[in-house]
């Protein structure tokens, strides 16, 4: 990985500007005493360089941007952030990003706040944002991209593909062959990874998943109870279904309920994540385990690292997936 970008500073500017160190020192901290059109240069030229000012509390606070509603797995990765953070005494913001503000002017507003990195949770990154958080000297670090990230992005995530062949092997264990996948956004990197884990188990061993037994929609409750629903109400049912996430695999529970389906016995579930939803749902679910916490804390440590000004071995680090099987999976009744 290249070094991060040298900060502008006011010798900077000056020069571009063709101005003394002193005039632009009185725009930077809005003296009066100034022409217009040599403040309209010098203000042009701060924001074409990024500069940010002199960031001396810089390597105190890590901003983590989130999108959409908290939920059982975001909760998960705040955890292993909040864990590492308090190892070095690094203060936590969170934030929903940059609203309507331009990438430049929320990377800039993010380096003036004193910010020394940002991490990304499960958030579409914008090429517009990853560059201007560059300019601004501000690191990132992606954690779960929901697009493969460039090689010049730096992101923390599980090995999705390995976890949807652990998923397809274990309901193949037990005996079942009419099995049904229920995933998140069908453009999220991890949804295909998990999805074509699960499909090429599956087709290898000679039971493919029927075309209508795959639905990709959203990583959210809602998503089982709806889209789980369709998917029991079809004419030839699952015996067994693979959900794309913990919240997706409840809210499938949920389905099976109102329809006086019993899970394990009618319909095996599996899910994804491991999240505290998985112990307190009943039954207790059997899921492919990602490690959330760490993944927040290797996103923290990745960051702090590349604050430093320090390189990393390897732009992307995926962090190994595993089976917990509890019982909300058995046999399918003969």
């Amino acid at each position: 990985m290249s070094s991060r970008p040298a900060r502008a500073t006011l010798a900077t500017i000056a020069e571009a500007a063709g101005v003394s160190i002193a005039t632009v020192s009185k725009v930077v901290n809005g003296r009066d005493d100034v022409s217009p059109g040599t403040r309209a240069m010098v203000e042009e030229l701060l924001r074409q360089h990024y500069y940010t000012g002199r960031g001396g509390s810089r390597q105190t606070t890590i901003e983590v941007v989130f999108a959409g509603p908290l939920a059982a797995y975001s909760n998960e990765v705040m955890e292993g952030v909040l864990q590492a953070a308090a190892e070095p005494g690094v203060s936590v913001m969170l934030s929903k990003g940059r609203g309507a503000s331009t990438a430049t002017a929320w990377a800039l507003a993010v380096a003036k706040a004193g910010r020394c990195a940002v991490i990304s949770v499960s958030n579409e990154m914008t090429p517009e944002e990853s560059t201007a958080l560059a300019r601004a000297n501000v690191p990132l670090v992606v954690v779960d991209p929901l697009t493969p990230a460039g090689a010049d992005v730096t992101s923390v995530g599980s090995t999705n593909y390995a976890g949807g062949t652990t998923a397809a092997e274990h309901l193949l264990s037990l005996g079942h062959t009419r099995l049904a996948y229920l995933g998140g956004d069908a453009e999220a990197g991890c949804n295909q990874a998990r999805w074509q884990g699960f499909r090429a188990t599956l087709e290898a061993a000679g039971y493919p998943v029927a075309p209508k037994l795959a639905q990709h929609l959203t990583f959210r409750y809602a998503a089982g109870l709806n889209g789980g629903g369709a998917l029991l109400d079809s004419p030839n049912p699952p015996t067994a279904v693979f959900a794309g996430s913990d919240e997706i695999a409840v809210g499938l529970i949920e389905a099976c309920r109102r329809r006086g389906l019993r899970v394990p016995e009618d319909v095996s579930v599996i899910g994804f994540d491991d999240t505290q939803l998985a112990e307190f749902c009943s039954p207790p679910l059997t899921v492919v385990r990602q490690p959330l916490r760490e993944m927040g804390r290797v996103a923290v440590r990745t960051a702090l690292q590349l604050a430093a000004g320090a390189s990393v071995d390897s732009h992307h680090v995926e962090l190994s997936t595993s089976l917990v099987v509890r019982a909300s999976t058995a046999p399918p009744r003969r």
